[in-house]
């Protein structure tokens, strides 16, 4: 039996340049996201079983007798691609509810990452968590077809407060988004994390903004370049930059397509700023989900009482990425 364990994330800056059509054409040279693991996770079990064949347990659950009648994509293509076609069990458990599609944490990306990595670990086989993220890529992009960038991929698979920098060749780079400890922890007591209450479809988001990739570039240019700017700042232990940034550029985000944000999540955020937000965002494609805000410690409790009716979600980064967790 293996068990996996994959961190979600929540994205800081620079979405949307994680798509190919960006990042392949920039005349930056890459695009660049800073992205956080947190510490909710997506839980895999494979376990082989007695038979030949394959069950698979989510929010719904298969007993199949070939690779082709398995009906949940991301795990029936993992299992093609490490070359497994009969006998295993595959359980997929999560801290969050599995069928809260569109939050904006990244979990569909979380199930692909820590479902490879434990396929692979029942093989006897070692993974880099740069393999894991362009293996993860290949299923979502490649073969399911989904318009999506690859962010989502590396954050989960590496975990962390990283900048990544997505080059014009296809490669990526990895580096830390603060190296001082004592900054990351300033930066985290500031933010606060609240459920919106509403899901919603990604890929329609998603499809409109790689869609909007040509007539949006320059509003991509500055969120590449806020990451950077974002970065060294942080560097010299001014984390305030964040809250004032993460306001001016979801003004920007809120541009990129339609439906990444309503009347319901721009009177949520009006909320917030009225009572001490500096800045804040919705996580993911927008539209829904989960919306991360810059607060300052003395401001906290205002924003927690005028929010009350939205639940608030404490959190942490995780530092570890995906990784394997029991051997038996």
């Amino acid at each position: 039996m293996i068990i996996s364990k994959t961190p979600l994330r929540a994205s800081l800056f620079g979405g949307g340049s994680d798509f190919k059509a960006y990042f392949e054409n920039s005349v930056m040279g890459y695009g660049s996201v800073l992205s956080a693991g947190l510490n909710m996770h997506v839980y895999i079990t494979v376990n082989k079983k007695f038979d030949d064949k394959i069950r698979v347990v989510y929010n719904g659950n298969e007993n199949v007798n070939s690779l082709d009648e398995v009906k949940h994509n991301i795990i029936r293509e993992a299992l093609r691609l490490v070359g497994i076609e009969r006998g295993i069990e595959v359980i997929y458990m999560a801290d969050i509810p599995m069928s809260s599609a569109g939050i904006g944490l990244a979990s569909s990306s979380a199930l692909a990452v820590g479902v490879l990595n434990a396929l692979h670990a029942f093989k006897g086989e070692f993974v880099t968590p740069k393999q894991l993220a362009r293996e993860a890529c290949f299923i979502e992009i490649e073969k399911l077809g989904q318009r999506i960038g690859i962010q989502d991929q590396y954050a989960v698979a590496h975990g962390g407060l990283n900048r990544y920098r997505f080059m014009n060749d296809g490669t990526v780079s990895v580096t830390p988004g603060i190296i001082d400890t004592k900054t990351r922890e300033r930066l985290i007591g500031k933010l606060m994390l609240f459920y919106t209450g509403n899901t919603r479809d990604s890929r329609k988001i998603l499809s409109e903004q790689s869609d909007s990739i040509e007539s949006k570039r320059k509003s991509l240019d500055d969120l590449v370049a806020t990451v950077d700017s974002v970065c060294e700042k942080l560097a010299n232990g001014d984390i305030d930059c964040v809250g004032s940034e993460l306001d001016r550029t979801w003004m920007i985000k809120k541009q990129l397509a339609g439906g990444i944000s309503n009347p319901d999540i721009d009177s949520m955020y009006d909320i917030a700023r009225s009572n001490g937000a500096i800045g804040g965002k919705i996580l993911g494609a927008g539209g829904g989900g989960f919306m991360l805000l810059y607060v300052p410690e003395e401001k906290q409790e205002s924003v927690r009482k005028g929010l009350r009716q939205f639940r608030e979600v404490d959190f942490n980064i995780d530092y570890q990425g995906s990784r394997i967790i029991f051997v038996d």
